[in-house]
């Protein structure tokens, strides 16, 4: 399957869904994320995704194309912004909608900012866990 994670600026929610993709998916899972635009990596998702042994540092923070909408079996888009203006998608081509807060927003104490970082990387985990899980079992059945 190919896997496609869409948000804004592909800075912070898209690159730990695709970090946890990669980590958690299997072998027959091919795993990208892109932006509506593309706003660089968020350094904090770096940081917390290391804490759990994920290594994102190497991802690029790139820009949707048709040919990544070409390739995607299936598109998740992570914040409203990205399912709002998602293009058309190519028949056949399944999309789900995650919405999640952006963590990039976050204010206050610089420990304040990173619990809601870390917040944030265990719910996309957990998103990633159950899609694959779903897949799975769609995949066997």
């Amino acid at each position: 399957m190919n896997l496609l994670f869409l948000c804004t600026g592909n800075s912070c929610r898209s690159q730990m869904a695709e970090g946890w993709a990669r980590t958690l998916g299997g072998a027959d899972l091919q795993v990208r994320s892109a932006g509506i635009e593309a706003h660089g990596k968020n350094p904090r998702a770096i940081a917390v995704m290391a804490e759990a042994g994920v290594d994102i540092s190497d991802q690029a923070s790139t820009r949707l194309t048709d040919e990544m909408l070409e390739w995607a079996d299936l598109v998740v888009t992570v914040c409203g912004h990205a399912d709002e203006h998602c293009p058309a998608l190519p028949p056949g081509t399944r999309k789900e909608h995650w919405p999640l807060e952006d963590p990039a927003r976050a204010t206050g104490s610089e420990e304040a900012v990173m619990k809601v970082f870390r917040a944030s990387r265990d719910a996309i985990r957990q998103r990633v866990e159950e899609l694959l899980s779903s897949q799975n079992t769609e995949n066997k059945g």
